[in-house]
């Protein structure tokens, strides 16, 4: 990698402002106190690694989970400067560690050429958000280390010793007075940092988990960049193109691009800016669109494969099935909002679009065999648009006429206010007539299924539209579908999933979460979707409450409180539920439905790539992957009634 020469050292980093608030507001900063914010201390500080790794000076960054849930981060690049800051006097390294929006990271004269870190508040935030920190240095010949505590300096920046390496080792333990949990989630961490090391071609990442007795370990290195990216993205969908379509473009602005056509009815575009993923798109993405759109009509044109009379392919035909990742590198990108989710240098939808029109257009005229399938497959997804089109058209009609608006089934609740109201569907019949007598009117809504529900994976949206078993959910919900999705029309603040603890429960919220994923996503990633569960046992006697358990856990934490108050085992008599239908209605509200004592699962979307990736093994054509997944994760399956 080419390195990016320039000066590193106290005077490339520039002081901003204190470290106020941040323990007061950690939200501010980190997002939330929640798991998903303890994780972010993590990428704060292997960002700063990688901002080292795309100037050219690391190659190989180690993150290791310590017992106790201690994080250590080591990288080999420069190192923090050691020297004296020229306005905080203190040591550059404790600048960076102890002052808000201190880094290489300001201004053209800057330490980096481009970085993720643009508010470069990542090191100062992990340090006063941990119990302690302890940072170790080594360049100019020296081994240097500094201690914190609570963003505290106790030991400042201390020459310990000689060496001839360089790099920077970080190791703290996240504040349990500020997190609601300090336990990592491996796969957490191994999913991100195998996206980083995708993203940085040639960097070796190495992951450790050494908290329990067998030590997890993850090591990812590729070669091949988006390419390699692409391909793991796809591993269990049929290719159109074997061999991902692969640009790039040095300069000013680097970008590269990876993308590859499957037989899948959906589209994922990823697209990241200096390694950030900016999940809400921008510039970047916008050029890609625009050009993917411009040279497939062209090319179509061109080759008689579109006459003039059939007009233009749009831009949702053209990506149907399409996975693609674009990274672009920018020295001082300009982010949309505090989140940094979306880009908004205009300048650089130009140079993607001209890179796309450039290179697709070769690529097309080169593989025409390549070019010829894509399209069909493109001319496929028009004809299906416009039946969905038409079918969409048949609905809202129905739906603007009251009497027909709501399914026939679904028995409502009195309240308008979504805020406050729900919706349970709920498998079959039996199960429907219980939940309706034994809810809560005023807020709850019932809506019974019923029969095989077509799988939405294997489906285009002509088959979703007036599908008599997804058409009421979509009445239901109120808020259309796909591109016609508000978010803001949803008659219900949650749409909860009640289905029995068994096989073919199981299948009916994979098929449901599946359908809610690809064709109403807001309403997952907004928190509006919840899974019921209901109990798997109940032990009762004469003279004792019933006790309702939810798991093998509960059960024996239910039998272990029964044996100390002197009851024995064989007197209690324990009854397996094999479906919400042997519950009474009183026994349903009782444990599943009363939000004073029920338990509800709601369904996040922390890693929308992931969360693609397995309902693509789950719900897709090829066994292969499916099988390899269920045998991978058999061991984690409990309560599963065969």
């Amino acid at each position: 990698m080419e390195k990016f020469n320039h000066e590193y050292n106290a005077e490339q980093i520039q002081v901003l402002d204190g470290l106020e608030h941040v323990r007061k507001r950690p939200g501010m900063y980190i997002g939330s106190v929640s798991i998903r914010g303890l994780h972010h201390l993590v990428y704060e500080i292997v960002d700063n690694a990688v901002d080292e790794a795309l100037a050219g000076y690391c190659k190989n960054i180690n993150i290791v989970i310590e017992p106790g849930n201690i994080i250590r981060v080591e990288d080999d690049g420069r190192g923090i400067p050691v020297d004296i800051h020229p306005k905080t006097k203190i040591s550059a390294a404790e600048t960076v560690y102890t002052k808000l929006n201190a880094g290489g990271k300001f201004g053209g004269d800057s330490g980096y050429k481009v970085s993720g870190g643009l508010h470069g508040v990542g090191a100062s935030v992990v340090n006063a958000l941990s119990e302690w920190t302890e940072v170790t240095i080594q360049r100019d010949g020296g081994m240097y280390q500094m201690k914190f505590e609570r963003g505290k300096t106790v030991m400042p920046l201390t020459r310990i010793g000689d060496s001839d390496k360089t790099g920077t080792t970080v190791r703290f333990l996240a504040d349990s007075t500020i997190f609601e949990t300090l336990e990592y989630e491996f796969e957490i961490l191994e999913n991100r940092m195998r996206e980083m090391a995708f993203l940085t071609k040639g960097l070796h990442i190495i992951l450790e988990d050494t908290r329990e007795e067998t030590p997890k370990k993850s090591d990812f290195y590729f070669e091949g960049g988006l390419k390699s990216f692409v391909e793991y993205l796809n591993k269990s969908k049929e290719k159109i193109n074997p061999v991902p379509i692969y640009m790039e473009k040095d300069g000013d602005f680097p970008i590269e691009i990876a993308m590859q056509y499957t037989t899948a009815y959906s589209e994922n575009i990823y697209s990241f800016v200096n390694n950030i993923n900016t999940i809400e798109g921008g510039t970047h993405l916008e050029g890609f669109k625009r050009s993917l759109t411009k040279v497939f009509n062209d090319y179509a044109k061109a080759h008689n494969i579109l006459k003039e009379k059939d007009g233009n392919l749009q831009g949702d035909d053209i990506r149907e099935g399409i996975t693609a990742v674009i990274s672009v590198k920018v020295r001082e990108p300009q982010f949309e909002g505090q989140t940094k989710t979306k880009l908004g240098n205009s300048e650089v939808a130009g140079i993607v679009q001209s890179l796309v029109n450039e290179k697709l257009a070769e690529y097309l005229e080169e593989n025409p065999n390549v070019a010829k399938a894509i399209l069909d497959k493109c001319v496929s997804a028009s004809r299906a648009r416009e039946a969905a089109r038409k079918a969409r058209e048949l609905v809202r009609r129905k739906s603007a006429l009251e009497t027909t608006t709501l399914p026939g089934k679904l028995a409502d609740c009195s309240s308008k206010n979504p805020e406050e109201c729900e919706v349970y569907i709920v498998e079959g019949d039996s199960a429907g007539g219980s939940a309706k007598q034994g809810r809560d009117r005023r807020f709850q809504a019932i809506l019974p299924l019923w029969g095989k529900m077509l799988n939405v994976e294997k489906s285009r949206a002509d088959k979703i539209y007036g599908n008599d078993k997804l058409n009421p959910v979509i009445i239901a919900v109120g808020a259309g579908i796909g591109a016609d999705f508000d978010i803001t029309k949803i008659r219900y603040g949650k749409v909860i999933i009640m289905a029995d603890a068994d096989v073919d429960g199981a299948h009916i919220r994979t098929l449901l979460l599946t359908f809610f994923f690809r064709y109403m996503r807001p309403l997952v990633e907004n928190g509006n979707v919840y899974l019921a569960q209901p109990p798997l046992y109940k032990l009762s006697k004469k003279g004792m409450q019933d006790i309702y358990c939810y798991n093998d856990d509960d059960l024996a934490k239910a039998y272990k409180d029964i044996e100390e108050k002197g009851i024995a085992r064989d007197q209690v008599s324990i009854q397996r539920y094999k479906g919400l239908g042997e519950m009474n209605p009183e026994q349903l509200w009782e444990t599943t439905m009363d939000p004073a004592r029920r338990i509800l699962i709601q369904v996040s979307l922390d890693d929308a790539m992931k969360a693609d990736e397995t309902f693509s093994v789950l719900m897709g054509d090829d066994v292969g992957p499916r099988r390899e997944f269920i045998e991978n994760n058999a061991k984690y399956v409990k309560n599963l009634d065969i």
